[in-house]
């Protein structure tokens, strides 16, 4: 992991759209699918980029969604970033890519992206890529593959994790396995990273499922940036079979690395989502399809 903050910059004007998550709100039109997508608006001067991350399982409720926000995928995606491999991540890849139209549209990923990769706690099933969104068919369709497990920056004040560094969460939250020369090898889910948005008043993380762990995330968004301030954190945390006791723990880290705001939706479970919501108060929201979180700089 390389520290990259002198060169990083500042993100001005941020907004985060919710074109995916398994939550719709109340007496919405927008529609909901289990998953996560998010469009970043950032702004920083004259330069203004647009990143999709993540693309959930089905494009269709995206389109739908991005409709209702008046955005449109053919001019309103300029980058492309996938939290993981898993199939509510990474199903409408193709599909998006299709609507976008263009050719060479960065997709940043980890190098494992593509792994074969299943989960047996239940019954035997695939969870990694769809046999449509292969990294050929996803070529085929205007993508241009960079996979790095480095941290990468996208545009003023934005970058990728890279891979994180397990320091407070030591085990992954699924129990997952990765097929390798023939044999079943436990899945560190290594590929899951998470987006730094750092503005003047602190530092903006967007995740999409946390499998490496929310506060391991967070604090190496901290490490990267050497911002000390969090102002939010949004996404899925993956505390929805967390204990208690966990849940206690992630809650107080939480609050001791001082974020300012949280937003949680996907797989953050009921249980987590009452803690914080308890813990936090109105500096707690929940996450839903079609909702704009807004930041601004600039008084």
């Amino acid at each position: 992991m390389k520290l990259v903050s002198k060169e990083l910059g500042k993100v001005e004007e941020l907004k985060i759209f919710v074109l995916a998550e398994d939550h719709a709100g109340y007496d919405s039109l927008f529609w909901a699918q289990f998953g996560t997508s998010f469009l970043i608006n950032c702004r920083t001067g004259d330069v203004e980029k647009n990143i999709l991350f993540d693309a959930a399982i089905f494009a269709e409720p995206i389109f739908h969604n991005m409709k209702l926000l008046a955005l449109d995928p053919k001019k309103d995606i300029d980058v492309i970033a996938i939290s993981h491999c898993h199939f509510d991540h990474t199903g409408g890849l193709v599909g998006m890519l299709k609507e976008i139209g263009k050719q060479n549209i960065p997709v940043i990923a980890h190098p494992d992206i593509s792994r074969t990769v299943v989960e047996m706690e239940s019954y035997l099933w695939s969870i990694g890529l769809t046999t449509e969104n292969t990294k050929e068919s996803i070529e085929r369709e205007g993508g241009k593959w960079i996979l790095t497990k480095e941290p990468m920056k996208l545009a003023p004040g934005v970058m990728t994790s890279g891979e994180i560094e397990r320091d407070f969460e030591k085990k992954v939250t699924l129990a997952s396995y990765n097929l390798e020369a023939g044999r079943l090898v436990k899945d560190e889910i290594l590929d899951d990273m998470s987006l730094y948005l750092d503005t003047e008043e602190g530092l903006v993380i967007v995740s999409s499922c946390s499998h490496a762990g929310i506060v391991n995330m967070v604090k190496q968004g901290m490490k990267l940036t050497g911002e000390e301030r969090v102002r939010a954190v949004i996404g899925g945390y993956h505390l929805i079979d967390a204990d208690a006791e966990r849940v206690k723990l992630t809650v107080k880290a939480l609050k001791d690395l001082g974020a300012e705001r949280i937003y949680t939706g996907h797989c953050t479970g009921l249980r987590a989502e009452t803690a914080f919501l308890d813990s936090f108060g109105e500096r707690f929201e929940e996450l839903y399809s079609g909702k704009i979180i807004r930041f601004s700089n600039i008084r």
